[in-house]
């Protein structure tokens, strides 16, 4: 089943504290500098990448020398705010090293929850990978609440996974992948390589946390189902392995492969019904009912014939064709104020009617589901 990972397009990586910070000695560079060497190096064989690093805490801890991970939330707050400049300063470097530009990201929950800020967001990334540059996502420790934190770093990767519609997720850890049993407590233990996402006999199988890191084998078994609803297979592999991404990405069976059981078109047709209620509709064209319906593409503001209801940014829109059946639903990009001010036009007419242009797209095909 792995044959298909060698044609994965756009992968995001996650890499988490004890990797990084040598079970809490400090920030191991050179480690980073290999993990770093094989995102280049799959940027350059033009393949999209996305990592998502554990690290800021676990950095600060070491930067001030705190032993013990506090459990306060101003502290970690704190720690979070000084480990993020080393952290980020070391991947800039290492990047810089291979001509390759990387962006900090820093996301909360409420980014993701709010269907504004997700298409803000999404849109953000998609214009960075199209540079080519390497966003290296972190949650927002420092303005973070214990009600809107992801809570780990895994549950992160895999929401950014569903919002950029990646192919793939590679969970690196300290373990080789998932096992039958713990591997701590049982040496032979065997390996799990292959199973579908989601499976419910394999929380049993799961270790707890460890003291550095949030998350643990039970948040990447989440991690995997959550990105299996858009499509996306994980894979759960050692960060210790010899040129571990390029391997995964060959295809070669190492580590964990948690596959999902829908193809991505029917998860991520699935995951945009059952998202959101129906805001407002757009009555569409003839013509725009034959691109979506026969080519696939995205829905343009020329093919919108009359715009109906009241619509924020990011909400759920049913499209009609002139008889007035649905053809067609997604998340909308634009208001519906301003819709009905660009409504019949070309998309460069966006930027003179509203003073701005967000999007080219009213409907983004990857955003659009059609019934």
């Amino acid at each position: 089943m792995r044959e298909g990972l060698k044609a994965a397009r756009r992968v995001v990586v996650k890499i988490g504290s004890s990797l990084l910070t040598r079970h809490g000695a400090g920030l191991d560079r050179e480690a980073l500098g290999r993990w770093v060497a094989q995102l280049a190096d799959l940027a350059a064989k033009g393949r999209e990448v996305v990592l998502v690093s554990s690290g800021a805490v676990a950095c600060g801890m070491q930067r001030l020398q705190v032993k013990k991970r506090p459990r306060a939330l101003h502290e970690l707050q704190a720690l979070a705010a000084v480990g993020q400049m080393g952290l980020i300063e070391a991947y800039e470097s290492a990047f810089s090293g291979h001509g390759r530009q990387a962006a900090q990201v820093l996301l909360t929950h409420d980014d993701l929850a709010d269907r504004r800020r997700y298409l803000n967001a999404r849109s953000a990334l998609r214009a960075l990978l199209a540079l080519g540059i390497v966003p290296i996502i972190n949650e927002n420790d420092t303005v973070a609440t214990e009600e809107i934190r992801f809570g780990d770093n895994d549950t992160l990767a895999a929401l950014v996974a569903n919002l950029i519609e990646a192919d793939l997720l590679i969970i690196l850890t300290d373990q080789a992948g998932l096992f039958e049993e713990d591997p701590r407590h049982n040496p032979s233990a065997r390996l799990i390589q292959e199973a579908p996402a989601g499976d419910p006999t394999f929380l049993a199988m799961a270790g707890d946390p460890g003291e550095l890191g949030r998350g643990g084998m039970r948040t990447k078994l989440a991690a995997a189902q959550k990105a299996a609803r858009s499509g996306a297979g994980t894979v759960i592999v050692s960060g210790h392995e010899q040129a571990v991404l390029t391997r995964v990405l060959s295809g070669e069976v190492v580590g964990t492969y948690l596959y999902p059981a829908t193809t991505r078109i029917v998860a991520r047709k699935q995951w945009l019904a059952a998202h959101l209620a129906v805001r407002g509709q757009l009555t569409l064209d003839a013509g725009a009912v034959r691109v979506l319906k026969e080519a696939g593409r995205s829905l343009l503001p020329v093919g919108v014939h009359a715009v109906t209801g009241r619509f924020a940014r990011g909400e759920m829109v049913a499209c009609l064709d002139p008889a007035g059946d649905e053809i067609a639903r997604g998340l909308v990009n634009y208001a519906d104020n301003e819709l009905r001010l660009i409504m019949g036009h070309a998309s460069e007419d966006i930027g003179l009617l509203l003073g701005y242009q967000d999007e080219p797209e009213v409907i983004h095909r990857d955003n659009l589901v059609i019934l």
